[in-house]
């Protein structure tokens, strides 16, 4: 049989993981007959299907599913060949895929951007901002090198570095500013906005309140900005972390409040393969970033 190319195995993979040409096509930056060519000329190669195609979705068939799991683990191993090329360099450089929650990103991004590039000045990196279930998964299949989340994630295969403590703070309308802080208690008779599911921050805040699920009628929102801007509306109240109290809370009709104790808290952590020969450089960048997560205390 002729021998495979990694090319192939790298489309293949991206058609597994998408389950449509398109979507697979722009993720190799390749057009969509090309991919479904060198699809094809795979099949060829190995003289069975590998998917099923249909009018909206591809299917893998018992002999694809198979395949795509052995694809993944070469595709990993090759990765990480050229990681510890990478690792026994002076200086770290080339791309670095660094995936970020939606709750961190916006207000620790775009220090973080400016310290790797005076720090690693040939460093690539490529952040993507996703919710923390996404991040886990493309950590696992080599589509990102390291991830910020909030710990603990309990995956065994990834690595945590704890990095830095905040707590969450109240936003509530101006309106009941001579109120008394509300304990978590109250907030569970209050107005409370979340953000949408899928947020780790959303269940945080849910557990703090000790509300096992949302309640009845519970407003939502798809960022934080979103759930300041209702509050400023006089709609209800909502929970943020405290890294985001600069930027967020620059609405009128709002006021920020620390709780009372014992306040919620979250860890930040950056998370990475155990297996990754970039480990140590890993370590490096985990430092900057946990020195600029301390320096995000907001001034309540």
């Amino acid at each position: 049989m002729q021998s495979l190319t990694l090319k192939q195995l790298r489309y293949f993979e991206a058609l597994a993981r998408t389950g449509q040409f398109g979507r697979a096509a722009d993720d190799c930056a390749i057009t969509q007959p090309a991919l479904s060519m060198q699809i094809k000329e795979l099949e060829a190669l190995l003289g069975a299907p590998l998917v099923e195609r249909s009018a909206r979705r591809v299917r893998l068939t018992a002999l694809g599913q198979q395949f795509a799991i052995r694809a993944r683990e070469i595709l990993r191993s090759v990765d990480e060949l050229g990681d510890l090329v990478r690792a026994d360099g002076e200086n770290l450089s080339g791309p670095l895929r660094i995936g970020v929650i939606p709750t961190v990103a916006p207000y620790l991004l775009p220090r973080l951007m400016q310290a790797l590039g005076r720090q690693f000045p040939r460093l690539e990196p490529q952040p993507r901002e996703t919710v923390t279930a996404r991040l886990i998964e493309d950590l696992l299949e080599s589509r990102l090198d390291v991830a910020i989340v909030a710990l603990p994630v309990s995956e065994p295969s990834l690595h945590e570095e704890p990095l830095f403590d905040e707590e969450f703070v109240l936003v509530r309308p101006i309106a009941d500013a001579q109120m008394p802080v509300p304990s978590a208690e109250n907030l569970q008779e209050m107005q409370l906005l979340l953000l949408e599911e899928g947020h780790c921050f959303r269940d945080q805040a849910l557990s703090f309140c000790n509300l096992p699920q949302p309640p009845r009628g519970l407003m939502e929102g798809s960022s934080l900005s979103t759930l300041v801007q209702m509050v400023g509306a006089g709609i209800g109240v909502t929970l943020i972390p405290e890294m985001a109290v600069a930027v967020e809370t620059r609405t009128e009709g709002i006021q920020v409040v620390r709780l009372a104790e014992p306040r919620p808290t979250r860890t930040i952590g950056m998370i990475w393969r155990k297996s990754s020969p970039l480990a140590q450089r890993f370590a490096q960048i985990a430092q900057i970033v946990s020195e600029i997560g301390r320096s995000l205390d907001a001034r309540i």
